[in-house]
Order: structure tokens, then sequence, then C-alpha cells
């Protein structure tokens, strides 16, 4: 729903503002306000009206950590078990696998082969699940702190959906490319700010998933002088941090589009990522959820007993 209003208001602005950036940045950001403000208001309307069952069921839609993971999953399996069949057909044997993958990331996969196919698989099993898991439960979260302080307030649906809306934003009009330069920059400026903490205690709180307490703050030093060189201020952090968590060496060469970009080595001199380093990303991701819903509860159970 939030892609189709997007796409409509999309060509409502781009009508009106044709090639003038600053007529652009202002449908921008209205198309911005508009979308996360009706997405918030919904979520508070179904939080207020709806039945708990579904009120459930809408806060699991705001969270994607187990498609993502079938996902990632799909690409894996898709890959050919010996190395004899690679050789021997090529383009044939490695072609499910860049089809599953061609769902999940943006840059080009026709010509991949299986070492860069497990990296864009480890990419975005860690970039995404701060922008699919973390990120909306962190605001879900502080939605539910928000409501156990006063139940007539936005909750956690409201905050989810609305976070889900710049996220969405940030997908589809967020690139540096022809009018979307100007249309895209509110979307994908919130996308950033809202982002920006939950990517931080990802990294905080990976070693914790991995039973390594004390790494908890090396870890994320690390992931924040790995991702600064990245363009995005949360991607690079996100990717680095699950690199430095599996132990392995993350970006590279990439296209997008036929155009080839240059992203920052991350972790660089450790291994390249296998199936099972991607499958362990999974697992991380898996445990960390646990471990921000166990604390949640007893800050939760902390709360009320000294309210």
């Amino acid at each position: 729903v939030m892609g189709w209003w997007i796409t409509l208001l999309r060509r409502g602005a781009e009508a009106w503002a044709g090639t003038r950036a600053w007529k652009l940045r202002l449908a921008g950001g209205l198309i911005t306000l508009a979308l996360v403000g009706g997405s918030g208001l919904a979520g508070w309307a179904v939080e207020r009206l709806a039945p708990s069952p579904l009120l459930v069921v809408a806060l699991a839609s705001a969270l994607a950590g187990r498609s993502l993971e079938q996902a990632v999953l799909q690409v894996l399996e898709a890959l050919p078990n010996s190395v004899q069949a690679v050789q021997n057909q090529p383009g044939q044997a490695l072609q499910p696998a860049r089809q599953a993958l061609a769902w999940i990331v943006g840059r080009d996969t026709a010509d991949l082969d299986a070492p860069e196919i497990l990296r864009a698989a480890a990419e975005t099993a860690s970039e995404n699940a701060v922008d699919g898991l973390f990120a909306p439960l962190f605001w879900m979260l502080v939605g539910a702190g928000i409501w156990s302080l006063n139940p007539a307030l936005p909750g956690p649906l409201a905050l989810a959906w609305g976070f889900k809306a710049a996220s969405t934003l940030d997908s589809m009009l967020g690139y540096r490319r022809g009018r979307l330069r100007w249309l895209g920059t509110a979307g994908a400026r919130l996308d950033d700010l809202l982002v920006w903490l939950p990517c931080r205690l990802v990294a905080m709180g990976l070693p914790l998933a991995a039973g390594q307490p004390g790494r908890c703050f090396s870890l994320l030093a690390a992931a924040l002088g790995d991702g600064a060189a990245d363009p995005s201020p949360n991607a690079g952090v996100s990717q680095a941090a699950y690199a430095h968590a599996a132990a392995v060496q993350l970006g590279g060469c990439n296209r997008y589009g036929g155009q080839l970009t240059s992203k920052p080595l991350l972790a660089q001199g450790l291994p390249a990522p296998d199936g099972a380093a991607v499958r362990h990303m999974l697992k991380l991701s898996r445990r960390l959820e646990l471990v921000w819903l166990a604390t949640a509860a007893v800050l939760a159970f902390i709360t009320k007993t000294l309210s």
C-alpha cells in the first residue's frame, strides 16, 4: 500500500515540478510528510480501534526478519553443491542463485560468480537486518514505552508504521540520479535519522548474541571506523558490524545499472564469506532479536515495579 501511494504521489510531483530542483525538493518533503504522517495515523487508529489479535498481526507486518532470512537462504540453497558443477556449466549452474539474489539486492547479478553471490548475500543479510528488523523493532519498543505512560498517545504500531513509511520512501526514491536526487532527499534523510541509533545499538549488541560480551565496545568502534568511508551513515556501519562479528571481509566493487561502484572494504584482511558465515549472520540476528526483547521485558518489569 505504501509503495502504491509513493508511485502515485511521485507521478503527480514530477508532473508539477518538472526538472526544477526546488519544486522537486518541496514535493519530496510533502510526500514524506503525507506518507509518514498518514502511516503513523493509520497505525494509531488500529491501536485505538482494532481487537488485540489484529494489532498483533499489524505489528508483525512491520518486521521483516523472517522474510529476509528466507530470501537469503533461498540464495544459498540455489548455489551448486560442487565446484565441478560450476566449472562444467558456469552460466547455467549459477543462474538460479543469481535470480534469487536479484530479488533482494540492488546491484547487477547477471554475471556474478559464486564468491560474489555469497558476498552479496552476506551484505544484504547484514544491512537489511538493521533496516528490516531492528530499526522497526526499536521504534516499536519506543512506542510501547510511550503507550505504557499514556495509552491515549501513539504507540508501537504508529511508530513502527511511520518508520516503515520512511524506509519505503528511501528504498523507492532515495537514489542520487535524475529527478530523484531532489525528490527523494527528504525521505532518505529521515530514514537515515531514524536508523542511526538502532544501527549502532545493533553493532554494540552483536557480541552479546555471539557470546562475547567483552567485545561490545571494541566491535562498535571497529564498525564505526570501517563504516565511516561509506556514503550512507548506516549501511557501512551495519555491514561492518556483522563482518567483524562473523570474522569475514565485506565490501568491494559492485555494478548498479551497468555502472561500477567501489565500496570500502570492511574487516579488511579476513576471509571472504562462505555459506556457513552467511548462516552465522542470520543466526546472530535471531539471537540479538531475543536479547532486545528480553531486555525490553526486563525494563518493562522494573518500570512497572517502581511505579
